[in-house]
């Protein structure tokens, strides 16, 4: 009998990151779909996350992602004071090359054999116009085009909410929420973090940024010729001397064993998912005085928006919303405070009740 100790049986149904109320997996030999739904926890309301489309070494690391990223949704969205559960979909390929209408349109329709247990949206790997397409199978789909009753670009309300938290972060600090003459760096100036540098400048904070891509460098740049600069990768930007905030708003795994203790930022506050690389990070960046502001509180901006999608967005409302993260965030340093642990443990606290006062209240 085959060993699944260490796999992903062992995850769902044994550990502390398991938990999962179903898993689904999709596959559809005529357009080459092989996809994995997770739903992580439906007790505040229908599940809610992203569908990432990603070239997996294996199907077990897929399934393992798909977990881990419900589950973390079920947290965004209790912190963001939705209605909504956890859910998150993967579809195993190279998006560049396996994309098509006929995959999309078959992953729609296992989407909606839940019959609305799990409403899907964007993520890594898909866009606007693949949500689209889905639509067309599956009504419980957000993230649509404004052309097709959707609210589009989740990324400047992401961007927003990450400003909330960073000014959140800002208070709790040094006792004022402005971030004029505060050096903050950012990570990463794509989808969300140019949006980020945008209300950064606007304020007058000193920027340093980094990216990978050149031409998102040089957007940033082109439209903020005065008070950025750039460095040459992330390993210099964690070390820039003066730093007051890191924002890592690129891929996970950010705070890791390497980037904590060379760290000079007194606080961090970034839009990329799952930045703490392992448990007992958070613990790390607290020994070092660094306030950590946890990224799905931070960055649930977009979340926010697609779930207004299913009443008929109004982007006003969803702002106003999303404006709410500055309050959540200080909440959470108070609890955190209070309770004497960091505040990742803390935001996971708060999260974890509203989930149990929910599912006692059935």
């Amino acid at each position: 009998m085959t060993d699944v100790s260490d796999g992903v049986l062992h995850t769902l149904f044994r550990s502390e990151q398991g938990g999962h109320e179903q898993v689904v997996l999709c596959q559809d030999r005529a357009s080459g779909l092989k996809a994995v739904i997770a739903l992580h926890s439906t007790a505040l309301g229908p599940a809610l996350g992203g569908t990432r489309f990603y070239p997996y070494a294996t199907e077990e690391e897929a399934v393992a992602d798909a977990l881990n990223l419900a589950r973390g949704m079920s947290y965004k969205n209790a912190m963001a004071g939705l209605d909504h559960g956890g859910g998150k979909a993967v579809i195993i390929g190279d998006p560049g090359t396996d994309k098509s209408e006929e995959l999309l349109l078959a992953y729609g329709r296992f989407v909606a054999s839940l019959g609305g247990r799990y409403v899907t949206a964007c993520d890594v790997g898909t866009y606007v116009a693949d949500m689209d397409v889905v639509a067309r199978e599956c009504r419980w789909t957000t993230g649509r085009s404004p052309e097709n009753g959707g609210a589009g670009d989740s990324s400047v309300l992401t961007a927003f909410g990450v400003y909330q938290g960073m000014r959140a972060s800002a208070q709790h600090l040094w006792g004022d929420p402005s971030l004029r003459g505060r050096r903050i760096g950012v990570a990463g100036v794509g989808k969300v973090g140019h949006h980020l540098v945008d209300h950064l400048r606007k304020e007058n904070a000193e920027v340093v940024i980094t990216d990978v891509r050149e031409d998102a460098v040089r957007r940033v740049l082109d439209r903020h010729p005065q008070g950025v600069t750039v460095v040459a990768d992330t390993e210099a930007l964690i070390r820039t001397e003066g730093l007051d905030v890191y924002a890592p708003c690129a891929l996970g795994g950010a705070l890791n064993d390497d980037s904590v203790p060379v760290l000079t930022a007194a606080v961090v506050c970034g839009a990329a998912n799952n930045q703490l690389a392992h448990p007992g990070v958070e613990k790390d960046l607290a020994d070092r005085g660094i306030l950590y502001a946890p990224d799905y509180v931070v960055n649930a901006g977009g979340v926010i928006q697609v779930a207004d999608e299913l009443h008929g967005f109004d982007f006003d409302r969803c702002r106003a919303k999303a404006a709410k993260i500055f309050d959540t965030t200080l909440a959470i340093f108070a609890r955190a405070k209070s309770d004497g642990i960091p505040p990742a443990a803390a935001a996971d606290r708060i999260a974890e009740q509203r989930m149990a006062e929910a599912r006692a209240s059935r």
